[in-house]
């Protein structure tokens, strides 16, 4: 089943910023092949549920593994069924109504 998911990652005990640890799962996400999008707060990646929700617990290991004692994430994901939907066809079908 294909997925898009909004993941936020926040490791705790590791000082105001957290700017190498994002990088860190960037990569994750990279060498995994998915599609992803990075935004201010978090990062889109879409692909096959097991493959994208494999990514989520890869870049909790990498982050701990870098020291961070503790990790809060917030994901919201979507699933469909009747047709294939990437990211971008769901920016465009927004832009288009601009």
């Amino acid at each position: 089943m294909k997925v898009i998911i909004d993941l936020c990652i926040v490791p705790l005990g590791v000082g105001v910023s957290v700017s190498k640890y994002v990088a860190a799962c960037e990569q994750v996400v990279s060498e995994a092949g998915l599609k992803s999008m990075l935004h201010a707060y978090g990062t889109n990646i879409q692909g096959e549920w097991d493959e994208v929700f494999a990514v989520v617990k890869k870049c909790h290991e990498v982050i701990h593994e870098m020291g961070a004692p503790r990790i809060t994430t917030t994901i919201k994901a979507g699933t469909r069924v009747d047709r294939t939907q990437s990211m971008q066809d769901k920016i465009d079908s927004v832009e288009s109504k601009l």
